[in-house]
């Protein structure tokens, strides 16, 4: 037997009713009537009661009969089995791990911090019973092993005075890193009969060792991000205003002029602080 098998108990509420008439009806017919017979009905009692199980909604029962696996209870209610069986309980109900966070290095070699938030459940009780030795410490292990493994595949984020061409990353790509992870922990725990329902990054940061520098980075890409936008817009708005001065024939610019014109124009809208404007009371040359 390699796989989970559906086992159909007997009826436990008979078998509980068949107990009280033996057990009260021997003890009371003894008192009254002392024969062997009650004595038998008594132990017969005694080796009925070991047999009765209670499975509540989303537990199980795996039945070994000498080391023989017989089969997995699953449906709820009182029953009643062999009194000899070994009797395992194991929960079905979903379960959520919160792993602890792990120093790692991303693609990059760039130590961070990660940890995941993983939600399981049981789905093959054969599985999870005997081919590994404890499943709860199993999907621990492999739950560290398939981050650490993920880290490693992806960078946290995109530089790009690095040269990369990254469409996915830890920091900004969450769905298809939840969904790798995902994919990665179902292969890892599919041997210990355990079903995946959601896995995903639950804290990520930098170590503490370059956090500052890194955040220092981050600052510095954004400010060059937001000032090439700001030069882009500068060159646009004054060859605008150099077209609409020709246009409207406002004014007659030379090369010099126009060269210190856009010189000026630019100083004013790429500046971090507003011009101070001098006004000019003589003529244009001076």
């Amino acid at each position: 037997m390699t796989q989970e098998k559906d086992l159909k108990p007997s009826n436990g509420y008979l078998m509980l009713f068949l107990f009280i008439i033996l057990f009260f009806g021997s003890i009371i017919g003894f008192i009254v009537m002392p024969r062997i017979w009650f004595g038998f009905a008594f132990l017969i009692s005694i080796i009925i009661l070991p047999g009765l199980i209670l499975v509540n909604p989303n537990e199980s029962r795996v039945l070994l009969l000498f080391g023989d696996y017989k089969g997995t209870v699953k449906k709820n209610g009182l029953f009643w089995v062999n009194p000899l069986y070994t009797k395992k309980k194991i929960s079905l109900r979903a379960r959520n791990f919160d792993s602890e966070r792990l120093k790692v290095n991303d693609k990059l070699g760039n130590p961070v911090m990660i940890s995941t938030i993983l939600v399981w459940r049981v789905r093959d009780t054969f599985k999870a019973s005997f081919d590994v030795d404890n499943f709860e410490n199993f999907v621990v292990v492999q739950t560290d092993a398939a981050v650490r493994k993920l880290a490693s595949l992806y960078p946290y984020d995109n530089f790009a005075d690095e040269g990369l061409d990254e469409d996915i990353t830890l920091r900004s790509s969450v769905n298809e890193v939840s969904d790798a992870l995902e994919k990665e922990l179902e292969e890892r725990l599919d041997i210990a009969g355990i079903e995946v329902l959601e896995a995903r990054i639950g804290y990520l940061a930098y170590a503490n060792e370059i956090a500052s520098a890194m955040l220092k980075r981050q600052q510095a890409t954004a400010i060059v991000a937001a000032r090439h936008k700001i030069v882009e817009g500068a060159v646009s708005m004054v060859e605008m205003a150099l077209s609409e001065l020709s246009r409207k024939q406002i004014v007659e610019l030379d090369d010099e002029r126009r060269t210190a014109m856009v010189s000026n124009l630019m100083v004013i809208l790429c500046g971090d602080r507003d011009a101070s404007p001098i006004v000019n009371a003589g003529t244009l040359n001076h």
